[in-house]
């Protein structure tokens, strides 16, 4: 069994920086962070492999946010720089027991209990 919990979550002004972790229990091999505003479907952000050699991002974070893993601490991370207030949602940690990369939600039968990221103008 798979357990996934956030942290990093807070408030910034817009043009700031947050990074999130997500500490992992058990075997997981692709990873993503996707987020849900108010009002709004559960949407993709991005996804790592299980090496960590391929990442892929959706186009409204793309430059901006980096997701990396690291293995040995069976974490993932979300270093997010330049932040909108669009940004503002709750971001959940996912993982997937498939090696193929997704950004669907249905890949992912594992997910974190979510953390805010509030973006003030």
């Amino acid at each position: 069994q798979v357990q996934l919990v956030e942290s990093g979550g807070g408030l910034v002004q817009a043009g700031g920086s947050l990074r999130l972790s997500c500490a992992a229990s058990g075997r997981t091999f692709t990873m993503g962070w996707f987020r849900q505003a108010p009002g709004n479907e559960r949407e993709f952000v991005a996804s790592i492999s299980d090496s960590g050699g391929s990442t892929y991002y959706a186009d409204s974070v793309k430059g901006r946010f980096t997701i990396s893993r690291d293995n040995i601490k069976k974490s993932l991370y979300l270093q997010m720089n330049s932040l909108k207030p669009e940004d503002t949602a709750v971001y959940y940690c996912a993982a997937s027991s498939s090696r193929v990369v997704r950004t669907t939600l249905p890949a992912y039968g594992y997910w974190g209990q979510g953390t805010q990221v509030t973006v003030s103008s």
